[in-house]
């Protein structure tokens, strides 16, 4: 048995050792000639898994430590009988974290109380769900969009985008991309998209960068549609349009799902597919030496502090995401780096936030947002 595996990918070594053959590589070595003798591929997004790379091959299942599998030809995979799994949810908690973060910056630079603003989510999977979860928590009014959920679960709870693009101040986008359909997202913000808007909302994109129509963003911002634009996700990257990064309040290079946490889950559930596929005793495998934080406590003294202002402290301790923005700004050329090297960053799970606090309400949020007390 054979498994080439990312060397990117964390915490997996010594997983499979014991039924296989392992080889680790850059996802951008992973060629045809070195899966052709494998069984087994674990992936990255980076590795485009289709028949130029798979035809002839001994490969029986790919797995992608990933939420995303737009990488994986999965047309081809099925017609040739390999199984494909990516890690759906794997990252949610971490993009909850990002938005979180998006929030409290970017209500400070406009100058925002969030309670009682409108938030449109355009996407309620396992993200969407928790970026709902804790817009509700910030006393803000949620509206959801999320079409193939409605045609299965009914209307109830769920809003047509137009009233998304009419009533709301921040718009962010959590949908997988798919290139054609009746749920077709590559581009779904367009001009069109842009000129709908009543309310010059915040735009947050963190899911694929095939979703935004970068011209139509770059006009959006240019005419004074929309308030702000927050962009992890690009097209063409990691070759960035300069002139929508200059435009742009918060630049970040697509690791709105990079914590520490959501790349152990990914690598569990990749771990745990390929070796129930095979058999293997390693199917409850669970990712160990997890870096913590370098401070998990969290100290705020609440006196005279709004309930946002102590919220906004707890979560920019977890993750500030300026710092971020500004590694990006000041070289861009080593975006891909920048994703590999990525510093370690916790969820909100990971930290204990003491202090003293007025308004007891603001512990029941602060423990609903996953903070130990």
């Amino acid at each position: 048995m054979k498994i080439i595996i990312d060397d990117k990918i964390p915490y997996i070594q010594g997983a499979l050792e014991p039924y296989a053959e392992v080889v680790y590589l850059p996802g951008s070595m992973t060629t045809a000639e070195v899966v052709r003798d494998a069984d087994a591929i674990i992936t990255r997004t980076r590795t485009n898994c289709n028949a130029s790379i798979l035809a002839g091959s001994s490969v029986k299942i790919i797995a992608s430590a990933t939420i995303g599998y737009d990488h994986i030809d999965t047309d081809y995979c099925e017609k040739a009988g390999i199984k494909w799994m990516n890690a759906p949810g794997c990252n949610a908690g971490s993009v909850e974290q990002y938005i979180a973060s998006v929030l409290m910056v970017m209500a400070d630079k406009l100058n925002w109380k969030l309670a009682g603003k409108t938030i449109g989510v355009v996407g309620v999977g396992n993200v969407g769900s928790k970026v709902a979860k804790i817009a509700d928590i910030f006393g803000m009014r949620v509206l959801l969009n999320d079409p193939p959920r409605a045609r299965v679960e009914g209307n109830r709870g769920f809003v047509e985008l137009g009233k998304i693009l009419e009533e709301s101040d921040v718009i962010t986008l959590h949908v997988p991309l798919n290139p054609d359909g009746e749920d077709a997202t590559f581009h779904l913000a367009d001009e069109h998209f842009f000129a709908k808007m009543l309310r010059k909302p915040l735009i947050i994109n963190s899911c694929r960068g095939e979703v935004v129509k970068t011209d139509a963003l770059k006009d959006s911002i240019q005419s004074g549609q929309i308030s702000g634009a927050v962009v992890d996700c690009w097209e063409n990257e990691p070759n960035l349009d300069l002139e929508l990064l200059a435009l742009v309040d918060l630049a970040t290079p697509h690791i709105a799902g990079y914590s520490r946490d959501g790349k152990a889950k990914g690598t569990e559930m990749s771990v745990q597919a390929v070796s129930r596929f095979f058999g293997w005793s390693s199917r409850n495998w669970k990712a160990s030496n997890v870096e913590k934080p370098s401070q998990s406590e969290i100290l705020i003294d609440g006196t005279n502090k709004t309930t946002e202002q102590i919220l906004s402290e707890a979560i920019l301790s977890t993750y500030d995401i300026r710092e971020d923005d500004s590694r990006l700004r000041e070289n861009i050329s080593t975006f891909e780096k920048q994703r590999g090297d990525y510093p370690v960053r916790r969820e909100f799970s990971a930290y204990t936030v003491t202090g003293k606090f007025s308004n007891p309400k603001v512990i029941d949020k602060l423990r609903r947002l996953g903070f130990r007390i």
